[in-house]
């Protein structure tokens, strides 16, 4: 969908919309945001954009997917930056999957994992910054105090001479992007066999995925830790080479002493210590989820007159409502200096971002978001701000911050599956057990 609007006379401080080429681009961004750069210099070669999810949605085969997703060459999607910025929402994938008109099974594998980021979703509008905490006891045996606090200079600079692990992290760094299983084996071997806190590994994933989403993310790495699972997720030689084939074990240096060999009975002795099964159930209060996130279709009109639209890190797509319900409007997109600068986000995230914006027609700018989007309303004589509801809690504060000085009317995105109850978010299999026969009743209804 294409956006016409115009754009206020540019002002000292606006960032550059025109480049030639995406080299130019690059350099633009490394002067622009030297601290994105320090992390990594280049641009990822996926590129940003709605333009750019239309193709690769276009690409998607679900039951390619649903056979071979598993497998670091099978038929995965990558639509998960798309996704992560709003480019490609839940419920526009579900309806195109809808529209696809293919039967049930041959689709259910996608659906459930589009669930799956639904469910992470949900936790993380439920605990906020509580995600980077353990949700759980740990179940390995060890404590939790026992863990290292720092990334190992060899992981983090691909130099430990594992091959599999050494060609994860440079395809982590280099690209902004992982295969799914390749995080969880990496994931599996910074927490479990070099004894280092899932956090680490979290923020390490944070500051070069492109599709950093801190939901997915960190209770990913939680459910691999087991403190938000019923056991610690590990792998061995066997299930490498089955679905990464054996290329890296021939080209290893450790070959003949590979920490992965063994039956999982074996790697599950020589990594935990046994514990006794823990009785203490969690509190189901404090994982159900609130039915918050349900579509407002009052898009501010009845209390704003003139006001801005605040575009953020989570609604970047031309098919948000907001765009439409109010075409004149003038649009801001602020890039939080301050989060920037203490190293949160690197260059190829950033960059697939900018490019993103570029489709769109925003002002952006680097700054404090408080004060620019204040600096902003004053500027473009606007009475208050229109957004779509962030999950992040980080977008939380800015908003309570405006709200100081401006009204603000949040609109919360279409859900992709409307619960009739809370569900309980202890586990997927509790979610899935009550959206699951919703999502496939509308699958039967075309």
């Amino acid at each position: 969908m294409a956006l016409h609007r115009s754009l206020p006379l540019p002002e000292e401080g606006d960032l550059t919309r025109g480049f030639p080429d995406r080299n130019c681009l690059l350099q633009y961004l490394r002067q622009e945001f030297p601290a994105a750069a320090a992390i990594d210099g280049q641009l990822s070669p996926v590129i940003g954009g709605r333009k750019a999810a239309e193709l690769a949605l276009r690409r998607v085969d679900p039951l390619a997917y649903g056979r071979s997703r598993n497998f670091l060459k099978g038929a995965v999607t990558q639509l998960s930056p798309y996704i992560r910025h709003g480019l490609l929402g839940l419920a526009e994938l579900k309806q195109w999957l809808v529209d696809q008109k293919r039967p049930w099974r041959d689709q259910e594998k996608l659906i459930s994992e589009l669930a799956w980021r639904d469910f992470w979703q949900r936790v993380w509008q439920q605990f906020g910054d509580g995600i980077w905490q353990n949700i759980e006891e740990l179940k390995t045996g060890h404590s939790a105090e026992s863990y290292g606090d720092s990334l190992p200079l060899d992981l983090r600079n691909g130099e430990t001479k594992l091959a599999c692990i050494d060609a994860f992290q440079r395809q982590l760094v280099n690209t902004g992007w992982l295969h799914n299983h390749a995080r969880l084996w990496l994931a599996a071997y910074v927490v479990h066999w070099r004894r280092v806190r899932w956090q680490m590994g979290a923020r390490w994933f944070l500051q070069h995925l492109i599709d950093a989403d801190p939901a997915s993310n960190n209770l990913s790495w939680q459910w691999v830790a087991s403190c938000f699972s019923a056991k610690p997720y590990v792998f061995n030689r066997a299930n490498l080479e089955k679905y990464a084939g054996d290329s890296f074990c021939r080209s290893c240096a450790m070959v003949n002493s590979c920490p992965f060999d063994g039956s999982y009975e074996q790697i599950q002795g020589q990594l935990f210590i046994p514990i006794q099964p823990n009785t203490n159930k969690l509190n189901d209060n404090k994982l159900r989820a609130e039915n918050s996130n349900l579509a407002n279709h009052n898009l501010g009109k009845e209390k704003l007159v003139k006001p801005l639209l605040w575009i953020h890190q989570e609604s970047l797509g031309p098919a948000n409502p907001l765009w439409r319900a109010w075409p004149e409007a003038p649009g801001l997109f602020v890039f939080d200096r301050g989060g920037i600068e203490h190293g949160q986000i690197g260059l190829k995230r950033l960059g697939f971002v900018y490019e993103s914006l570029l489709e769109l027609p925003l002002v952006l700018r680097n700054g404090d978001p408080v004060l620019e989007i204040q600096a902003f309303a004053k500027r473009c004589g606007c009475d208050g701000v229109l957004t779509q509801a962030p999950l992040d809690p980080h977008l939380k504060r800015i908003i309570a911050a405006l709200q100081q000085q401006l009204p603000v009317v949040e609109v919360a995105c279409e859900p992709f599956v409307d619960l009739p109850s809370p569900p309980q978010l202890q586990r997927f299999t509790k979610f899935w057990k009550l959206a699951e026969p919703l999502l496939r009743e509308q699958f039967i209804n075309e």
